[in-house]
């Protein structure tokens, strides 16, 4: 079975940074393509970004454009993003995904794109 684990969020002031991670030991995270997406109270879910099997391809809510990096460290298994010049309206809860089904090349920010979802890490950027 397929276990995803956030965790780097927390609180930060408007400005700052944060870096998530999403790691599994269930399988090669270089495998799948991998998206973020986050809900914040009372909306709905919403893609941030995501990334393509062998990174070949990445897409970003143009929320966060310039502001926020997807990458991944196939050493440490673990899927990372960057949240830089964090805003209050960033404040939501934020999942990882795992798109196990083909085409693996192709990098959807819909959530129906991916099939498997960690348990959330909560960002909330206040004064």
């Amino acid at each position: 079975q397929l276990q995803l684990v956030e965790s780097g969020g927390g609180l930060v002031q408007p400005g700052g940074s944060l870096r998530l991670s999403c790691a599994t030991s269930a399988f090669r995270v270089d495998y799948y393509t991998i998206g973020w997406f986050r809900q914040a109270p009372g909306k709905e879910r919403e893609g941030v970004s995501c990334i393509s099997k062998n990174g070949g391809s990445t897409n970003y809510a143009e929320s966060v454009k310039g502001r926020f990096t997807i990458s991944r460290d196939n050493a440490k298994n673990t899927v990372y993003l960057q949240m830089n010049g964090l805003r209050p309206e960033d404040t939501a809860i934020y999942y990882c995904a795992i798109r196990t089904y083909r085409p693996q090349t192709m990098c959807p920010m819909a959530k129906g794109g991916y099939d498997y979802w960690g348990q959330g890490t909560q960002v909330t950027v206040s004064s």
